[in-house]
């Protein structure tokens, strides 16, 4: 069904919505599968499509006729209309085609309703967000670029929606589509919601049909009293009777209204019947750089009804003119007038736009006002020479200076100004006046009040006094002169309750230093190494002694040679280049604290001992400590052995001489099934890795060089014998054959399938089952030797090396011509 009342509506918004958006919105007709297909997350969109088939006037019936004749299941918009339920989620693509098929909204509402731009803002917006990108980069030279109040309309959290779901004021006028409810107390208890119809009337059930549209919420009291009162006796025109009754709006309606000018998105828009203009033009992202935020017209019936003036709510909060819009209203934003520029000493540097007979006075109030630290003596004002009166070429540009006599007096105040105009406000000097500083070792450092006749004495009191360890013999008076270079003045402190001497007077920028002796006192030192818990470097005090210093190092280690320490002291003379002297001093086992709790020393400091201990050692600064270590001592070492033996596990070894065949005894020697040339011995130290070892030969000759001195970490595998050899690598049949005592390395390739084509044979290799690796060895004009393998040994061909291309030709040739030379050397001794 296609009403009548619709094809005008979309006719009308048509006019304001470019073909282009509309031409945006794909037609195909999903199926009805498809079509109740809703996505997830968006219950805002539910509602709002609640609210635009609320206020379409169209019945159930009517949409599901519509629905049905579009080709969509009848059923697919239930949940959106007054009184559905279902609908969480974000509706489906298929909704909003059906929507706009209905005559719902169009594309520019579908778009919107999507959380999407429209694709076409026009000419205006387009040129608007090319202004503003030259605008921002202009901000990084002067922020008062930025136009005022803009901003309010671009950022994504400010908005001005009213409030739907709270009460309405008296003055709220009643339309078709608001909902109503009225509730009846005392002699009737009733309660019922009236809808106001698309002709104006509310229905009360037993009072008959009321005339409502255009009438505010405060006459609509009025009126209900007057028609109730006809039906129940117990009301009365004050409410007062013993029936009371209570009206008000349970839903708002929506209204269509127009924004249009110089705004960042033109159009038509639904808008809360509370909606004022600011609602909407919010709602069309403000105006644009080039729209005025003074003079928004507000037209309804063709006539200006009233004027928003965005200034008055954002620097005044009068929201008088923000009146509330009804369906048909025309928000108009026009050219912007008059703009000027403020920077500087201002609470808000921008630029402004001033109504006309607005002056400086007003531009400086609209800016916040001047700030604490702007100079106002004088404001320049840059201005642009107006056509007429540019008289000679490259004076374009004037400044005009604005005195405090104007600015102050009433005169100052109707300062006039023009279009470009920009008015910079100076800020004062930075020049701080009346001040001293006093710095240094006192206990109050820091800025102090100056006034005239103040000497040193006053200055070091006011700073709290010098500390104790104050150096007296100078304080140092660092004064500027009129041409800002800088005097050195000095004086003599008495002592060190801040007494001067030579008490001088003072002057304003004077610089007070007062010193410490630590200052000058370089930092000594002591230092302790060797067989201590923490070496390093620890600060010199007076009366140090060597036990305090072992103290400082969390003491001895269990490796400390208790005997005697040495130190290294600076010399009493550097004559031949020496450096330091060395002395030997006395320990004991009292340096040993954990076991000498009971015996603490506590006389008075000196030379004396702790009872039965070493004499304590005074030491000087930069003593260097050197804490022995016990010759031979280290902790013991481990040998892991495994395998293969009578008795395997971890052996302490008995001493750093200790060697395999040593090991081996002591673990019971080897087992029947042992395999002595399989040994497996791995040595940590060093990340060596296994090490290639003869144990058979190591058991026979002891003196042997494979007969290994033993390390701490050495690990040792005996394993059983091992009866197969393996092949491997770049031959034809990679495997494990059984050993055969006596055969070459040869017969074992051989039983491989011999050398692959990428085979080098000439550089096999066998890795014996002691670990040791032996390779074919090449004799000049000789046959080459042959490593033979053993039991459980690995035979390895290695691929060819494609960078050894050898020239056969020219190998040949040499052997020839060497061959050539002996056999002439031959024949020749044998004629002599």
């Amino acid at each position: 069904m296609r009403l009548p009342v619709l094809r005008s509506l979309l006719v009308a918004v048509s006019f304001f919505i470019p073909a282009v958006v509309r031409a945006q919105v794909p037609t195909t007709k999903p199926t009805p599968e498809q079509a109740r297909v809703l996505l997830q997350t968006r219950p805002d969109l539910v509602e709002q499509l609640r609210q635009r088939f609320a206020t379409s006037g169209m019945s159930r019936e009517q949409i599901h006729a519509r629905l049905r004749a579009e080709g969509y299941p009848e059923d697919l918009l239930d949940a959106y209309l007054p009184g559905g339920t279902g609908a969480t989620g974000s509706p489906s693509d298929s909704v909003f085609l059906a929507v706009q098929a209905l005559g719902i909204a169009d594309g520019a509402d579908i778009a919107t309703l999507r959380g999407k731009q429209p694709a076409n803002e026009g000419k205006v917006g387009n040129a608007s967000l090319a202004r503003d990108t030259v605008e921002k980069s202009k901000l990084a030279a002067d922020s008062g670029f930025a136009i005022f109040g803009l901003d309010v309309f671009r950022g994504a959290t400010s908005q001005f929606e009213p409030n739907v779901a709270g009460p309405v004021d008296a003055s709220y006028r009643l339309g078709p589509g608001d909902r109503l409810v009225l509730i009846l107390t005392g002699d009737v208890e009733a309660s019922y919601q009236l809808d106001v119809t698309r002709e104006g009337f509310v229905v009360v059930p037993q009072v008959g049909q009321i005339y409502v549209a255009n009438v505010t919420l405060g006459q609509l009291e009025q009126l209900m009293a007057s028609r109730l009162g006809r039906v129940y006796s117990g009301v009365r025109g004050t409410n007062g009777g013993t029936t009371r009754f209570s009206i008000s709006v349970a839903r708002l309606r929506s209204n269509q209204v127009y924004v249009v000018g110089d705004v960042q998105k033109p159009g038509s828009y639904q808008v809360s019947s509370a909606g004022t203009a600011l609602t909407a033009l919010y709602a069309a992202g403000g105006p644009t750089v080039n729209g005025s935020l003074r003079r928004v017209e507000i037209r309804r019936a063709g006539r200006t009804v009233d004027q928003l003036d965005v200034y008055d709510y954002l620097v005044r909060g009068d929201a008088s003119h923000d009146v509330r819009l009804e369906t048909g209203d025309v928000i108009f934003v026009p050219v912007h007038g008059l703009r000027v520029r403020i920077v500087g000493e201002v609470a808000r540097p921008a630029t402004y736009e001033l109504k006309p007979g607005e002056t400086l006075a007003d531009l400086v109030q609209d800016a916040g006002g001047f700030r604490a630290t702007a100079s106002q003596q004088r404001v320049v004002i840059e201005r642009i020479v107006a056509p007429g009166l540019r008289a000679e070429p490259g004076r374009d540009r004037i400044t005009v200076d604005v005195s405090s006599a104007q600015l102050l007096s009433s005169a100052g105040a109707a300062v006039p100004l023009q279009n470009g105009d920009v008015v910079r406000i100076f800020p004062i000097s930075e020049r701080v006046r009346n001040r001293i500083f006093v710095e240094g070792n006192v206990f109050q450092p820091g800025v102090q009040g100056f006034t005239r006749g103040q000497k040193l004495s006053d200055a070091l009191r006011k700073a709290g006094g010098v500390q104790p360890d104050t150096y007296l013999g100078e304080v140092l008076i660092s004064r500027l002169r009129s041409d800002s270079t800088r005097q050195q003045l000095r004086a003599i402190l008495a002592d060190t309750s801040g007494r001067v001497l030579n008490d001088p007077d003072l002057q304003e920028d004077d610089q007070i230093t007062v010193f410490s002796l630590t200052t000058f006192r370089p930092t000594r030192y002591v230092v302790i190494g060797g067989a201590v818990r923490k070496s390093g470097r620890f600060p010199y005090r007076d009366g140090m002694t060597l036990r305090d210093l072992v103290l400082l190092a969390n003491g001895v280690e269990e490796s400390a040679y208790l005997q005697e320490a040495e130190i290294a002291r600076l010399p009493e003379s550097r004559e031949g280049g020496r450096t330091a002297t060395t002395i030997r001093v006395p320990l004991d086992s009292t340096y040993l604290f954990e076991r000498n709790l009971n015996a603490i020393y506590v006389g008075p400091p000196g030379l004396a001992a702790p009872a039965g201990g070493a004499p304590e050692i005074p030491l000087r600064p930069y003593d260097n400590v050197l804490i022995l270590r016990q010759p031979n001592w280290e902790l013991q070492r481990t040998v892991t052995l495994s395998g293969e033996v009578r008795y395997p596990g971890v052996y302490s070894l008995k001493n750093k001489s200790e060697r395999i065949s040593d090991l081996i005894a002591r673990a019971g020697g080897l087992t029947e099934e042992a395999y002595a040339d399989g040994i497996v011995f791995n040595r940590s130290q060093g990340n060596i890795g296994r090490v290639g070892v003869e144990l058979s030969v190591a058991l026979k000759r002891p003196e042997s060089s494979d007969n290994l001195i033993l390390r701490d970490g050495d690990f040792i595998t005996i394993p059983p014998y091992n009866s197969v050899v393996t092949i491997k690598g770049a031959v034809n049949l990679p495997s494990t054959v059984a050993y055969v005592p006596g055969r070459s390395l040869d017969y074992y390739i051989s039983a491989a399938g011999g050398a692959s084509r990428t085979g080098d044979e000439g550089r096999a290799f066998v890795l014996q089952p002691s670990g040791k690796l032996e390779a074919v060895r090449g004799r000049f004009l000789m046959p080459s030797t042959q490593p033979v393998p053993r039991p459980g040994s690995v035979v390895t061909v290695p691929e060819k090396d494609p960078t050894d291309k050898k020239d056969y030709t020219a190998i040949a040739g040499s052997i020839a011509s060497i061959l050539t030379a002996t056999v002439a050397i031959i024949v020749a001794i044998t004629r002599r």
